[in-house]
């Protein structure tokens, strides 16, 4: 008797699901085949390594789609192999899967249209025209090959399912045996389609996204054979609150947002750039950031950002414009913010875009992303191929596992270190940018420095002193390079963290961060007070370097915009919020639903009902901003100067 009762059962199962991986492979290769001459390619190895990557993708869609199949197939009952049952099973396989896999065959056809996989924006904008079954038709009309092959394929993958069938079960089999090997079999069956689902099984990385297509391609129009159209729908089904806002007209924005900016503040130079985008570097864990925080019994962990804080501008009024560290990337080296989802959680992402890349590869600059963590992590590295970087350094590059911290990445110190090498021998200007690791959960430092850092109230206090110190290092080693003192360094937290003194946990102090821009032996030293954002760093490196072009920005310059007055947009507490002047002006999407003092940061007393002349103002001020994000998002005109250049 065999001692795996159900093991034909299991064995017919991995056979359909197989089948649906080999006709997903068909249809990538025929979406290739249909748009070859909009996807360039280096060979039949480019087509190879797109197929290989498109697994992961394929694997989730054909998850999503089976779930219940799978479900219903290893259920223990004892009429899987009934007839009646398996007909059951055939129709619950092949509804999801053959409405799914259809949306393929559509690409075929709308990508040279539309330039991406269609996603669920797609389908809120059909959903508005009243002549669905006319398009349809004349789709069908015009391109009724795409038909055909949708119907051969699909019978095909019908004929590939009847071939393999279930066999009588024996029923003699003991119940014990049989229910024993059913549980166990299923919580392995379900641990597997949770990994798969989300991409793979490790813990330091969110579930696959569109934008995770493009982190091993050549070039970013290959992402879209990587992906396939099931999963761009599905990924982006609660992930679009993107839609078009009509409060203002165009010149409007043009004045009061100035989405163009150009500024002629300072004469042209070109040196070098770094980024550090620190992992939780909240503004409440610098001492110099707090000095006029009125704090009882305050503590900071950053003595070396505080001293450095000396010689440095320094902004202790700077806000995220986002609550997760892809949000930070975006906001930082693009000047898009994320508000209800994550922009490059959306399905417009993958378009061009002007940012500090594009603009200091323009002027010269080569242009470079690290992040410790295993490569893929975060979204970082399709993110950093759609902006267009030269290079890429993670965990992968560093190639050296003894500097893992077993759970996020390399520990801060030794690829601090691995930074200032590599950027050393980078040919001068260079724009660089660093995503640190370690001051994340599980909030560990390596063994050695065990008990030097401070533990303070909080579980990260420790990780704030130990990033802190790894600065120190990198700056001990960098300042001894020939490109240091021509340099603009720049460090900003990516969101808050952590929370212990009670002034943070004010709404509107939740998510303020580190802001600071430092170059030796520079007039950029002080305190700036006014509002600042992480969207502004973009506009305020272009104007150091006496960029003299146009280019797109919702931020602002913070050291040289006369015009656009301080201000603040993010989204918080399922509201917009907007800051600037006297007031924070609350907003659902549809109409303003608050104002509150700047100074009542925990948004006790609603000032609505007094609506005066600034108030009216800044509504109009937040109505504009984000009409025009939206457009120029969901319209693609992130990269409206990129062609000019």
């Amino acid at each position: 008797m065999n001692r795996f009762p159900r093991f034909n059962e299991y064995k017919v199962l991995f056979y359909r699901i197989l089948l649906a991986y080999v006709f997903y492979f068909i249809a990538r290769i025929l979406f290739f085949v249909y748009n070859q001459n909009l996807i360039p390619i280096d060979g039949a190895s480019d087509i190879v390594m797109m197929c290989y990557h498109g697994l992961a993708f394929d694997t989730a869609s054909i998850l999503y789609l089976n779930l219940l199949f799978i479900i219903f197939s290893i259920i223990p009952i004892r009429i899987n192999h009934n007839n009646s049952y398996q007909k059951f099973l055939f129709y619950l396989y092949f509804i999801p899967n053959l409405i799914g896999y259809a949306t393929n065959f559509v690409d075929f056809i709308y990508y040279r249209f539309n330039f991406g996989r269609s996603t669920i924006a797609a389908l809120d904008s059909l959903k508005h025209e009243s002549n669905k079954s006319l398009l349809l038709m004349n789709f069908l009309i015009h391109y009724w090959h795409v038909f055909v092959l949708f119907f051969l394929i699909s019978f095909l993958w019908i004929y590939g399912y009847k071939k393999i069938t279930i066999q009588q079960l024996n029923h003699q089999h003991p119940k014990v045996a049989y229910f024993g090997t059913s549980f166990i079999s299923f919580l392995v069956i379900v641990t597997l389609i949770i990994g798969g689902i989300r991409g793979d099984f490790k813990k330091s990385t969110r579930p696959i996204n569109l934008i995770d297509a493009s982190r091993d391609v050549k070039n970013v129009s290959q992402a879209d054979v990587v992906l396939n159209t099931p999963f761009a729908l599905i990924r982006t089904l609660f992930s679009n609150n993107f839609k078009k806002m009509h409060f203002v007209d165009q010149s409007t924005i043009d004045s009061l947002v100035q989405p163009i900016k150009h500024y002629q503040n300072n004469p042209k130079s070109k040196p070098n750039v770094v980024i550090f985008i620190l992992e939780s570097n909240a503004k409440e864990y610098f001492g110099s950031f707090n000095k006029n925080s009125r704090i009882p019994n305050y503590k900071g962990y950053t003595p070396f950002v505080d001293s450095l804080a000396q010689h440095s501008l320094i902004f202790t009024n700077a806000y995220a414009n986002g609550y997760k560290s892809i949000h930070a990337m975006s906001s930082v080296i693009a000047g898009i913010p994320s508000f209800k989802d994550a922009f490059t959680s959306s399905p417009y992402p993958k378009q061009k875009t002007e940012s500090l890349v594009s603009t200091l590869k323009n002027e010269g600059y080569s242009t470079s992303f690290f992040h410790g963590a295993p490569n893929g992590s975060m979204g970082f590295l399709g993110y950093a191929n759609i902006l267009g970087f030269d290079h890429y350094y993670g965990k992968n590059e560093y190639n050296n596992d003894a500097d893992f911290d077993g759970v996020w990445g390399i520990w801060d110190e030794p690829f601090f270190q691995y930074f200032n090498t590599t950027i050393s021998k980078e040919k001068q200007p260079f724009m660089a940018t660093l995503f640190s690791v370690t001051s994340h959960e599980p909030y560990q430092v390596p063994d050695q420095y065990k008990g030097k850092f401070p533990k303070g109230d909080v579980n990260i206090h420790q990780c704030i002193g130990y990033t802190d110190y790894a600065l120190k290092q990198f700056f001990k080693s960098a300042q001894k390079e020939p490109w240091f003192k021509n340099t603009i360094f720049v460090f900003v937290g990516d969101h808050g963290n952590t929370i212990y003194y009670d002034e943070y946990k004010k709404e509107m102090n939740k998510n303020v961060v580190a802001m600071l821009i430092y170059k030796p032996n520079s007039n950029l030293v002080g305190e700036h007070k006014e509002y600042a954002q992480q969207i502004d760093l973009y506009p305020t490196i272009l104007d150091l370097i006496g960029y003299n072009k146009p280019f797109r920005s919702w931020g602002r310059s913070l050291i040289g915009d006369k015009v656009v007055q301080p201000f603040v947009i993010r989204y918080s507490a399922n509201l917009y919020q907007f800051m600037s002047g006297n007031y924070i002006c609350t907003f659902d999407g549809n109409k303003v639903v608050g104002f509150y003092d700047k100074n009542d940061k925990d948004l006790k007393r609603n000032l609505i009902s007094n609506k005066n002349t600034e108030m009216k103002l800044i509504e109009l001020k937040c109505k504009a901003y984000l009409q025009d994000y939206m457009g120029r998002v969901m319209d693609r005109k992130l990269g409206e100067h990129f062609d000019r250049h």
